[in-house]
């Protein structure tokens, strides 16, 4: 059996899709492949009508021995995990939710600021795409006019001391808090700042196989830096990108607000930097949530 049937395999099986569902008809192989060009060869994809979290069946992947590029992509995704718990729910053509496997041969202490690189990828790849004006927010937010686009979830998994990140992404095409009739989506998460999608960017809204193709080219160029650089190269272009610099914000741990100051952008190592009155503090992504103070 080949890698990428292997990993179809164990994915339908993980996610117990039903024998009677029906095939994606949104995201194309053969379409996909074209997209992608030569880089197509740098990616085993996976496409699902449908399945709880494409991150928790990647993961599920990598423990079996998944090749790095692996690629799940789901047009229907009911229980997908955003940051700090949170759920990120999709529906087809109103969303792009997709999960890619990479090894690294770093350890996994060497990934910090990895969410930041991955954002800057995808706005590289929109920009791609004709679709202009979205920037970043540390350390895992995609915006546009301060309203979330696109979410980041990285896991990492593997032994230590060899590196593999699952990464997480999706991106909203259409707006992600209405149904066909205009009414709230009760099992859509409650997000924690207005929602965008790219349809209030451009119009009409680019295919999602070129979108998923335009993604992962820029993300193998970004990881490809990364393994040379770490965030260190890449921070100019981040903070050229970067939607909250010089600006208010506060900054929370556990629901509360611990510090507030001007956001003065991120170190090397992709740590955010906060100028407040008692001086500039850095804060781990892991630590801290931030918010645009009122």
């Amino acid at each position: 059996m080949s890698s990428s049937k292997s990993i179809a395999a164990t994915a339908l099986t993980v996610s117990s899709v039903a024998q009677t569902q029906a095939p994606s008809v949104l995201i194309d192989n053969a379409r996909l492949n074209a997209c992608l060009g030569e880089a197509r060869h740098r990616f085993s994809i996976t496409a699902l009508a449908e399945c709880p979290s494409t991150s928790t069946l990647l993961l599920a992947c990598s423990a079996q021995g998944a090749p790095s590029g692996s690629v799940i992509v789901c047009d229907r995704q009911t229980a997908g995990r955003g940051s700090r718990g949170r759920r990120w729910s999709a529906s087809p053509q109103a969303s792009l939710t997709f999960s890619l496997l990479w090894h690294f041969t770093c350890e996994q202490a060497q990934l910090s600021g990895l969410s930041l690189g991955v954002g800057l990828a995808v706005v590289r790849a929109l920009d791609d795409c004709g679709v202009r004006g979205a920037m970043l927010k540390w350390p895992n937010d995609v915006l546009y006019h301060d309203a979330k686009l696109a979410g980041i979830l990285i896991e990492l998994c593997g032994d230590p001391a060899q590196a593999q990140a699952v990464i997480g992404i999706g991106l909203n095409l259409l707006p992600p808090d209405a149904d066909k009739t205009g009414k709230p989506d009760s099992g859509a998460e409650a997000f924690m700042m207005p929602a965008t999608s790219v349809d209030a960017m451009v119009s009409p809204v680019p295919e999602r196989n070129l979108l998923l193709a335009a993604i992962l080219k820029a993300l193998a160029a970004m990881l490809d830096r990364f393994a040379q650089t770490g965030f260190a190269g890449l921070r100019d272009e981040w903070l050229a990108r970067h939607a909250w610099q010089t600006r208010p914000v506060r900054v929370l741990r556990d629901g509360r607000v611990v510090a507030e100051g001007l956001c003065c952008g991120v170190d090397v190592d992709g740590t955010l930097l906060v100028q407040t009155p008692a001086g500039v503090i850095r804060c781990l992504s892991g630590d801290v949530s931030l918010r645009a103070a009122s």
